[in-house]
């Protein structure tokens, strides 16, 4: 099973075994990781659950849509060029595990 691990801005991480196509916000909603909010419910459309993947993970993601794009420009903590929506990025066959570290700031 793929691992998603969820930095928080004091250091400490969490990890979570998931079923592969799980997102990344959904995995952090369901088993109530502090700082991921969900709150659109995973339709790209308020960033409250803005993550900074890791640069050694990046090049296993897939292209950041127009949509992402967009809602990554309305996000409370910094834009940087780690930053993903959770809800975008699902884990599977291409990315079997994936540390990410939350901002300091959601909402």
């Amino acid at each position: 099973m793929p691992t998603i691990t969820f930095a928080q801005p004091d250091g400490t991480e969490q990890a979570l075994e998931v079923a592969d196509g799980t997102t990344l916000m959904r995995a952090a909603v369901s088993n109530g990781v502090d700082g991921i909010v969900g709150e659109c419910g995973g339709q790209a459309m308020c960033a409250t659950c803005h993550i900074y993947v890791r640069p050694e993970y990046a090049g296993n993601l897939p292209e950041i849509a127009e949509d992402e794009d967009e809602m990554l420009d309305c996000t409370t903590a910094e834009r940087t060029s780690g930053s993903r929506l959770g809800c975008q990025v699902a884990v599977g066959p291409s990315l079997g595990s994936i540390v990410v570290d939350i901002p300091a700031d959601q909402v």
